[in-house]
């Protein structure tokens, strides 16, 4: 039986925030031309942000897996 579509919505949208903290860090430390004219405190800044938003996405990431697991729909809810 398929997952609640609002726990499809959640685990999404947690895998796009990954994602695009993951581009974000590929663009900070790979491609120059993405860092423009921007300051030091920019780049760390955008740096930090990137760290936040991928800590926050794996953490939801983690919470969905442990209590809606996809393979076991039986141990929704565990705790």
């Amino acid at each position: 039986m398929g997952q609640f579509k609002v726990i499809q919505a959640l685990r999404a949208h947690a895998k796009a925030e990954k994602a695009k903290a993951l581009t974000s860090f590929e663009l900070l430390t790979t491609k120059a031309v993405g860092i423009g004219d921007h300051s030091t405190e920019d780049y760390f800044k955008n740096a930090f942000e990137a760290l936040d938003q991928l800590s926050k996405a794996e953490e939801q990431i983690e919470i969905l897996d442990r209590y809606f697991p996809d393979d076991n729909p039986s141990k929704m809810l565990n705790d």
